[in-house]
């Protein structure tokens, strides 16, 4: 049975150097798990590989939808599992990198059964979130789904917002519903996960570093021109108006810009919540797949 070799650790780890020395050693391409790289037009800020890197190695799944386009788990892991069964035709292996739990997820150990929700209940939790804002969706979800909240990009308010329909609809927790996809004997391939750690203070000042890199190599135009696309304006709000930020753009790196953009805050005020926002993403990561590859292999 050919082997999907997975590639796991927190954002600025290294990954991506493990996931080339791999592909070149098996002679085999890289399939990217990573929900913002997804997207193009944003190579800086999700450190997507760069085209040096992408000429050591065929990638998939960098830079193929438009910013404007809705993505998730359910769709990456239909066409990823298309991607693979025609790769494994004529390899053995395949990598498969990435820092998004819940694609990795979706494509090792299936969906989960989600109970529908009526549009009704959508639209109760949209407008509970705009009026009374994220720190009211964090402590519901903590509060109804204390497991998924320890899971749960805690600053995502799509994520957060899922999990409080399904509470509402189902009377129980969301996390009880997430245990119930495919199982391995599902899959037509087997899956070799290794799992990248450093030492925490290591990690935190690779991370920070990072993101100065990123300034550096133009991050902020970059942000810049992905608002404009995206028809989102850099002039100050009205008070009591919420930005309602597509998927692509609401995640660490670009969402600390806007204000900055705006006037509210200073760029050295900005670059520090990205760093915050990025250890703290990093945090998650660890405490998640400890949990779900805690009898795996590290390397």
């Amino acid at each position: 049975m050919p082997t999907l070799v997975v590639i796991l650790g927190p954002t600025g780890v290294g990954k991506t150097e493990l996931s080339l020395q791999l592909a070149e050693e098996y002679a085999c391409p890289i399939v990217s798990a990573d929900s913002r790289q997804i997207y193009r037009d944003l190579p800086i800020g999700t450190a997507a590989p760069t085209a040096e890197e992408q000429a050591r190695a065929k990638h998939y799944f960098i830079g193929h939808k438009e910013l404007t386009e809705t993505y998730n788990a359910g769709q990456y892991a239909r066409d990823c599992k298309q991607l693979l069964n025609l790769l494994f035709k004529t390899h053995d292996k395949v990598i498969m990198v990435g820092g998004s739990m819940m694609y990795i997820d979706a494509v090792c150990n299936g969906l989960d059964h989600m109970p529908d929700v009526p549009d009704s209940v959508r639209e109760q939790v949209r407008q509970a979130y705009h009026h009374n804002g994220l720190e009211w969706l964090q402590t519901e979800v903590q509060h109804l789904d204390p497991l998924y909240w320890e899971q749960v990009d805690q600053h995502n308010p799509q994520r957060l917002m899922h999990c409080l329909e399904i509470c509402y609809v189902s009377q129980q927790p969301y996390s009880n519903f997430r245990q119930q996809g495919a199982t391995a004997s599902e899959r037509t391939f087997d899956v070799d996960y290794h799992v990248v750690a450093r030492p925490r203070e290591e990690l935190y000042q690779r991370i920070n570093l990072r993101v100065h890199q990123m300034i550096e190599a133009g991050l902020l135009h970059e942000a810049q021109c992905a608002f404009q696309q995206l028809g989102i304006s850099l002039q100050p709000c009205a008070e009591g108006e919420q930005d309602r930020l597509p998927n692509s753009i609401n995640t660490v790196g670009y969402k600390e810009l806007l204000p900055y953009f705006r006037g509210e805050y200073t760029l050295e005020r900005a670059i520090e919540l990205i760093q915050q926002n990025s250890r703290h993403y990093a945090k998650r990561q660890m405490t998640w797949w400890r949990r779900q590859f805690k009898n795996e292999p590290s390397r």
